[in-house]
């Protein structure tokens, strides 16, 4: 099965090269096919090592076959030393051909919002807002909030930005879900611990090449902008809300200087939410073959604890703790981000593999 797919593998991968030859004067095209080629070039190249190991373990076997007790000797230290590398490679071979989320190379728009517990769970929101930009940071990835909806004493009732930047939401994806944090809230006089919750929602960034919204399927709304404590920071009218009549869906934004960039971030969330609406019907649509996986990112599935007491994170879906609060606070959630991603893979080889 395993060589069948590399087969078909390289197959694509000389048809892509003679099309690019004789497309050389289409550059985008050419572009495209230049990007195609340059994902499979390590199978490629993993696939030819497997199949030259194949062959010189083949061969050793039949020079042991013949009799010679010399040659023999020297076919069986071949196949000793090759063999670890053959099985090495299939491995390799087999992660590499498992599916890619199609997203995995988009930019990520995140929603961070104060669940239970005030004014605590706003101050929260705010933490994990830092939180994932220091770790865009590290990353060397963009963020630009698109909307945000402060409480007045330095936490966020709402805010959503886009963290932009290749592969973002590959990594990004495993952290929708309920934060809960368990600590001694400032305005608490008596010490006692106080536990609330922040949903995380992550949402691939798409174009409009990827889902097309009729508009007569929108509702647009035009108001003011408002800052702090209702006043009107601007004379225009620029804030912009929009509704998805087929889904009642409603996404408004209002930071922006001008009505024009308010739509279209407006749009591409109102995008990112109904392509997720499309990907979660078609997940469950495979539900058989690859269930529970890791990181679906349920909003009601309780993903992290971060007790500050202890001084301890404790990831639920992988039971992996981090006894250095403060280091993951500062964007150091690669601790969880591997684990999961690797736990994710696993899944989606096994279900590959219970299908052949």
């Amino acid at each position: 099965m395993l060589l069948e797919s590399l087969d078909a593998v390289e197959s694509r991968y000389r048809e892509i090269q003679k099309l690019i030859t004789e497309n050389i004067s289409d550059y985008q095209l050419v572009a495209e096919l230049s990007k195609e080629k340059s994902d499979l070039d390590e199978i490629v190249g993993k696939s030819r090592e497997y199949r030259a190991a194949l062959k010189s373990i083949e061969e050793a076997e039949e020079l042991i076959a013949s009799g010679d007790e010399e040659l023999g000797q020297l076919a069986q230290d071949d196949i000793d030393r090759l063999t670890p590398v053959a099985e090495q490679l299939e491995e390799d071979l087999k992660s590499l051909l498992v599916p890619k989320d199609p997203r995995d190379k988009k930019n990520v728009i995140m929603e961070i919002r104060a669940g239970t517990g005030g004014d605590e769970a706003g101050l929260f929101a705010a933490d994990l807002y830092r939180m994932y930009t220091r770790y865009a940071d590290t990353n060397n990835w963009a963020v630009e909030v698109i909307s945000q909806n402060d409480t007045g004493i330095g936490g966020f009732k709402e805010i959503i930005f886009l963290i932009k930047g290749r592969g973002a939401y590959s990594r990004l994806k495993f952290e929708s879900g309920v934060h809960r944090v368990q600590r001694i809230p400032t305005t608490e006089s008596s010490g006692r611990i106080h536990t609330s919750t922040v949903t995380v929602a992550v949402l691939a960034e798409v174009e409009d090449v990827d889902i097309k919204i009729p508009d007569s399927d929108l509702k647009i709304d035009v108001y003011k902008s408002a800052g702090a404590g209702g006043q009107n920071v601007q004379k225009n009218s620029t804030a912009i809300r929009i509704t998805h009549l087929p889904t009642g869906m409603v996404v408004a934004c209002q930071d922006e200087r001008s009505q024009l960039q308010n739509k279209l971030r407006a749009m591409s969330i109102l995008r990112a939410k109904l392509y997720e609406i499309e990907e979660q019907k078609r997940q469950a649509a495979e539900v058989a073959a690859r269930r529970a996986q890791v990181g679906t990112g349920e909003r009601s599935e309780k993903i992290r604890t971060y007790n500050y007491p202890q001084s301890r994170v404790t990831d639920h879906r992988i039971n992996i703790s981090s006894h250095n609060l403060q280091n993951v606070m500062e964007g150091n959630i690669d601790i969880f981000i591997d684990e999961l991603a690797l736990r994710d893979e696993a899944e989606r080889l096994a279900a590959i593999e219970s299908e052949e």
